[in-house]
């Protein structure tokens, strides 16, 4: 499962058997989220409070667009 990105402790990462639509997962401690990249929308999210979340929120809004290569990139070659 490649790691994508780590900020703030959020560890943002694809796993190697992904599936549309195009998303992003994310952890930090034993809390995880996941976030549909196409209209930055949460799918799921356990342990985060409110405040995680709209900071998350705000991280894959900035990096959407890097998410979003990452994403072809690895799945296109594999």
């Amino acid at each position: 499962m490649p790691t994508i990105l780590i900020v703030k402790g959020y560890r943002f990462f694809f796993y190697s058997n992904e599936h549309l639509p195009m998303h992003i997962h994310i952890e930090k401690d034993t809390k995880t989220a996941k976030f549909n990249l196409l209209n930055i929308e949460l799918v799921y999210s356990r342990g985060f409070n409110a405040n995680e979340i709209k900071e998350i929120r705000k991280l894959v809004d900035e990096n959407v667009e890097f998410f979003k290569q990452k994403w072809n990139e690895y799945f296109n070659n594999n």
